[in-house]
């Protein structure tokens, strides 16, 4: 863990010694190394469980795949900054470079954490520089009032996770996940308990988010840089379904009658979001919906509690980070042309710039889950977990499948079809750092086909 860690924080003297004319290409080259070491994680996968396990850090089949893929997504969002604050003076790039940092250092205490109160600490701390990076580095001056929703929705819904932690800390005795597992099941029987077990799930379910609390979600992603938008939607909303299955463990007797209303508006979120994204101008703000919409149908995933349904949940979470990361990154390229996240404004760009039509495509069905592809397998594990469970969940989900497929081919035939307008003169030909972004994030979901055991979580 401390072979991730160490260099992870020594990145923030880099970035602030190396001679301007070095500071990309170093901290890149850097943050790769970090990546390509995270990767040993997945090989260390044990039957025991646990693995790296120290004082307070471990690994485990759930926590390393978003571990690696925190790590994996620091150079890439370096990758795809480096246009976007060109012109800024350099101790200004030197300060966004270290806020990128400190983040990844937060998540990664925030998966391997062992100890549910040094979780909740990092889960918390994550919100700064993020807070940092969209009220500064966002596009409009909406992004103070974007920030501010972030801020007060994440908050409001963790300070009841906060009283919960400590009761539990009173009434077991221990909040280490190592021993938790083995404590006697709680008696949850009174009012109170079904109130802990709300106050439980609440901040997970605002951070994923559920529908009916997700207002905060497309404000700041569409208020973002790319950065930020990149970080939100890949890593920092599958932080509260990571949350999740890790206190469902410890919520059991109540969670079979409480989580019916949570299923009932996540499933119906699927659909309410996925109708919001077919009448949606912005590109940005379609993408960010787009992930409200499959956060809903992890949320259904977990809260079901069988096995399909944790695995499913995981699947989907990885799959989903890699596409909607990518499609931000195909939103950036675009807007970085033209100066506008409107879709009618810019449409027909096959003709201008090909290859970038040929990404779009790949996002655009990974986002709409084709077989044989990972988001595919973890939606289909989750329809079929929650079809178990009532078969009447088949006819929101099978219209939320459907609208999904609508949508995702409704924001690639505005983009890239069609007559090219007439006041689009000139754009920048498509540069090999993006390309280089765009398969990074596409070929590792393209690889996870040949080997999905690696983010099935605890069944494989």
């Amino acid at each position: 863990m401390l072979k991730i860690l160490i260099p992870t924080l020594m990145l923030v003297p880099v970035a602030w010694l190396t001679p301007h004319k070095w500071l990309w290409p170093t901290t890149l080259t850097h943050s790769l190394i970090i990546a390509l070491a995270s990767l040993a994680w997945l090989a260390s996968l044990s039957e025991a469980g646990w693995t790296s396990l120290n004082l307070y850090m471990a690994t485990d089949l759930l926590s390393t795949p978003l571990l690696v893929l925190t790590c994996w997504l620091l150079p890439l969002m370096i990758l795809a900054s480096q246009n976007h604050t060109a012109a800024e003076p350099t101790n200004r790039q030197r300060t966004y470079i270290t806020l990128l940092t400190s983040l990844q250092l937060f998540l990664i205490l925030a998966f391997g954490a062992t100890e549910v109160i040094m979780f909740y600490v990092m889960f918390e701390a994550t919100l700064i520089p993020t807070l940092i990076i969209i009220t500064r580095w966002g596009n409009q001056t909406e992004r103070l009032n974007a920030g501010t929703y972030f801020l007060f929705y994440t908050l409001a819904g963790s300070l009841p996770l906060l009283v919960a932690l400590l009761l539990m800390q009173n009434s077991t005795g221990t909040l280490s996940l190592l021993t938790l597992q083995y404590t006697l099941p709680l008696q949850l029987t009174s009012y109170a308990d079904k109130l802990w077990w709300a106050g439980c799930l609440l901040a997970f379910l605002v951070k994923m988010p559920l529908y009916g609390v997700h207002l905060w979600l497309p404000k700041a992603h569409v208020e973002a840089p790319i950065a930020g938008s990149m970080v939100l939607a890949a890593v920092l909303l599958k932080l509260g379904g990571y949350g999740m299955m890790r206190m469902m463990t410890m919520l059991d007797p109540l969670t079979k009658q409480l989580s019916y209303p949570f299923i009932a508006f996540a499933l119906w979120g699927v659909i309410m979001t996925g109708s919001i994204c077919l009448r949606q101008t912005d590109l940005k703000a379609l993408i960010a919906y787009s992930s409200v919409s499959h956060m809903g149908l992890v949320a259904g995933g977990i809260l079901i509690q069988t096995p399909w349904g944790f695995s499913g949940a995981l699947i989907l979470m990885i799959a989903h980070g890699l596409t909607s990361s990518a499609l931000f990154c195909l939103a950036n390229t675009n807007y970085e042309r033209t100066h506008s996240r409107t879709m009618l404004l810019a449409r027909g760009l096959q003709i201008i710039l090909p290859l970038m039509a040929t990404w779009w495509f790949i996002a655009s069905l990974a986002n709409l889950a084709l077989p044989p592809l990972p988001n595919l397998m973890g939606e289909l594990m989750i329809i079929t977990s929650l079809f178990n469970w009532s078969p009447w969940t088949l006819t929101l989900t099978g219209t939320g499948t459907l609208i999904t497929a609508a949508y995702s081919l409704y924001m690639f035939l505005m983009t890239q079809r069609g007559p090219l307008p007439a006041h689009i003169i000139a754009l920048d030909p498509s540069h090999t750092r993006e390309h280089l972004v765009m398969a990074l994030h596409l070929l590792p979901l393209i690889c996870l086909i040949l080997k999905p055991e690696l983010i099935c979580g605890w069944n494989t």
